[in-house]
């Protein structure tokens, strides 16, 4: 039986690759791109092409129920928001077709609204900064944060990610809403602090594997999606994530993101990923098999967690440069920009001594070509065109 896996340009949709195709599980890459890196990995049996969901999500919708409903499919699975999103509002429908190890939509909204998952996180009691709705905060003496109330803002048949804002000061609340699309949620700033990741597959409220990391570097100095991180296990923190995914009554996979307050030690909930995470093959190179383990819970199979080591870690190679790249050009009022030398000599040391990365593989090399080929593309697309001849020759894809 095979498994949809959306083809992205984040490295999870790799990871799931390569694991299930490594057991030889039949995998079909669906993607609105036209050479995703998995396309060109060893693994993928199949590959499809689906509407973008920024521009129509229910064609999106409509593309992955064509795909859910042969027969030959098992399920399908949720990398990113948009079909998390689609896949849990539509659930019956593909319930029908596939197995369906993710969340309803009532519960999906519980971890999507931010609003929500804070006043629940409030309820059983799991640390958190201070969060309100743009309209609600009344304390503007420090700087704070203003984000997206929801991890992906769906309306006219499009997707969006609003992103997110540090503000000093009272804003224009009414401009501030209406150049996000929707009232916001507003955070205290937490002092820079590291940051963390819970990470499980759980089965209608009852955990079947869990896995935490540490963030080390992201794509630039101020924070963002990690390019290197290390697996760690903190007791507390597993427990704050357990007791937060019950309480929600969670099925399926997730990732519970918290900051450390430097200020009393505290993990505080930054936001739940209702869906798997761009880190995954970290977990894989630890030893938790995520994909294959969803896999085993789509066909109603559970084993036990048998834990993993620790100071396990992982690296993006391409954004190891960007985040160099990073503190040479950018500049952040919130953050204290690195010493440059310093900071080269850990990405340089890490390199040398954690040797596990998400693209390049000697086991599956075409991937990691294709990514670099893109991110040529991307940065200079009227010089890389021999490039990218040159690529489309080498990955066969």
């Amino acid at each position: 039986m095979s498994v949809v896996v959306p083809a992205i340009s984040a490295g999870s949709s790799l990871a799931c690759a390569r694991s299930l195709g490594r057991r030889g599980i039949p995998v079909i890459a669906a993607s609105e791109s036209d050479a995703p890196p998995a396309f060109a990995s060893k693994y993928v049996t199949e590959t499809a092409r689906l509407p973008a969901p920024t521009d129509d999500i229910a064609g999106y919708r409509d593309g992955l129920l064509v795909l859910a409903e042969r027969p030959d499919v098992e399920t399908v699975v949720p990398l990113r928001e948009p079909e998390s999103y689609v896949l849990a509002k539509h659930r019956e429908e593909f319930a029908e077709h596939v197995a369906a190890p993710w969340p309803d939509f009532e519960t999906m909204e519980s971890a999507r609204d931010r609003h929500r998952l804070f006043e629940r996180a409030r309820e059983v009691g799991i640390p958190a900064p201070k969060t309100r709705l743009l309209s609600e905060w009344d304390d503007w003496s420090r700087e704070t944060v203003v984000k997206s109330r929801y991890t992906v803002l769906v309306r006219e048949n499009r997707t969006a990610y609003p992103g997110v804002r540090f503000v000093s000061g009272e804003p224009d609340r009414a401009r501030l809403a209406d150049r996000m699309g929707h009232e916001p949620i507003v955070q205290e700033c937490i002092p820079d602090g590291s940051e963390y990741g819970f990470f499980a597959l759980f089965d209608r409220g009852d955990p079947i594997v869990t896995f935490q990391h540490r963030r080390i570097r992201s794509y630039t100095y101020s924070g963002g999606a990690s390019v290197f991180r290390e697996s760690v296990a903190h007791p507390q923190l597993r427990e704050q994530g357990i007791r937060l995914l019950s309480a929600l009554d969670w099925h399926g996979p997730a990732m519970v993101e918290f900051r450390r307050d430097p200020r009393d030690g505290a993990f505080k909930l930054l936001e739940v990923n209702p869906r798997f995470w761009g880190s995954l093959q970290l977990a894989v190179h630890a030893g938790v098999d995520f994909p294959y383990r969803y896999y085993q819970l789509a066909r109603g199979v559970r084993e036990p967690d048998d834990g993993y080591p620790t100071g396990v870690g992982s690296h993006v190679l391409r954004g190891e440069v960007v985040y160099l790249v990073s503190l040479l050009r950018d500049d952040y009022d919130h953050v204290e920009r690195p010493s440059i030398p310093a900071a080269a000599g850990r990405v340089l040391a890490s390199l040398l001594t954690d040797r596990n990365f998400d693209y390049l593989s000697l086991d599956d090399p075409r991937p990691f070509v294709r990514d670099v080929a893109n991110t040529v593309d991307g940065v200079a697309p009227a010089t890389s065109t021999p490039l990218k001849r040159a690529v489309s020759a080498l990955v066969g894809k």
